[in-house]
C-alpha cells in the first residue's frame, strides 16, 4: 500500500495526455536514471549484502529504459534532452550527509520515487484504454515492478535501522507532500 499524504495533482494528467511524445522520452530518462540509483545505492557499506538485489533492480530499470526506447523508436519519436524534475530533484537534495542518514535517506527517497511511478503508470493504464490501447498496457505492465521497488527500497531502510528510517518516512512524507502541491509547468512523469 502506498502511503502518500497528497493526490497527485489534478492538472497532471491533463498535461501528460496532451503531450504523450515528450513525456516517453521523460520517462525513458527515469528508467535509465533509476537503473543509475540502483547501481549508486551500491556504494553504501550497509547495503554491501543486498547488491545483487540492487543488480536486479538496475537490471529490469534497463530492460524497462530499453522498453521505453523501443516505443520511441516505433512510434518515431526521437530520444531527446532530459529535463530535471522539481519534485525529484527537491527529494534528492533533502538527503542528509553521514554513512547511516544518507543510505537511509537515499533509499527513502527511491522508495518515494517508485512509489509515485507505481500511482501514476495505474491512472495512465485507465486513462489509456481507450486512446491509446498499446500504451495503456505498457503502463499496466509496469505498475508490479515499480511497486516492488518500492516495497524493496522501503524495506531496505528499515532493515539498516527500523527508528531511524520511520521517523525520516515521515519527515520524507510530508515533505514529499509539499513537493508535489508546487506546480510543474512541464509535461513529466514526476
Amino acid at each position: 500500500m502506498l502511503l502518500f499524504r497528497e493526490k497527485i495533482p489534478a492538472d497532471w494528467l491533463p498535461k501528460v495526455l496532451a503531450n504523450l511524445p515528450a513525456v516517453l522520452v521523460d520517462h525513458a530518462h527515469l528508467e535509465r536514471k533509476a537503473a543509475t540509483s540502483a547501481l549508486n545505492l551500491e556504494k553504501y557499506r550497509d547495503l554491501f549484502p543486498r547488491v545483487e538485489e540492487l543488480n536486479a533492480i538496475a537490471i529490469e530499470e534497463l530492460q524497462h529504459f530499453q522498453l521505453v526506447l523501443d516505443l520511441l523508436k516505433a512510434r518515431g519519436i526521437p530520444f531527446g534532452q532530459p529535463y530535471p524534475s522539481p519534485w525529484i530533484a527537491g527529494l534528492m537534495k533533502s538527503v542528509r550527509k553521514g554513512a547511516r542518514e544518507q543510505v537511509i535517506d537515499h533509499l527513502l527517497c527511491c522508495s518515494l520515487i517508485e512509489g509515485r511511478s507505481c500511482e501514476k503508470f495505474q491512472v495512465l493504464a485507465a486513462e489509456l484504454k481507450s486512446i491509446d490501447p498499446q500504451l495503456a498496457d505498457f503502463y499496466g505492465s509496469l505498475v508490479a515492478s515499480e511497486g516492488n521497488h518500492y516495497a524493496t527500497y522501503l524495506l531496505m531502510a528499515r532493515g539498516i535501522d527500523e527508528a531511524e528510517a520511520k521517523s525520516r518516512l515521515e519527515f520524507y512524507l510530508d515533505f514529499e507532500a509539499e513537493l508535489i502541491r508546487k506546480p510543474n509547468p512541464l509535461p513529466m512523469l514526476h
